[in-house]
């Protein structure tokens, strides 16, 4: 459970967008934490990786020879061109 305020203006934003649409209040919270959490994760993520970059790079053509097969499975490739 979770209880937060939010300004007077974002409130009344957010009772608008519910009442338009049928949906609660929390439902629409609950997107935008969602939404936010992840596209926090994606950048520490990234941060991190360039924090602890090795410089090590694969070409795509080292994919390609690795994966080959799957990718001709999966349509990606043809391997006749």
């Amino acid at each position: 459970m979770l209880a937060l305020r939010l300004p007077k203006d974002i409130e009344d934003r957010l009772g608008a967008m519910a009442k338009k649409t049928g949906r609660t209040k929390s439902f629409y919270a609950r997107q935008a934490i969602v939404e936010k959490i992840e596209d926090l994760e994606d950048i520490y993520l990234a941060d991190e990786r360039m924090r602890t970059d090795t410089g090590e790079r694969i070409s795509l053509e080292e994919i390609k020879a690795e994966f080959a097969e799957d990718l001709v499975a999966a349509g990606a490739i043809d391997l006749d061109d």
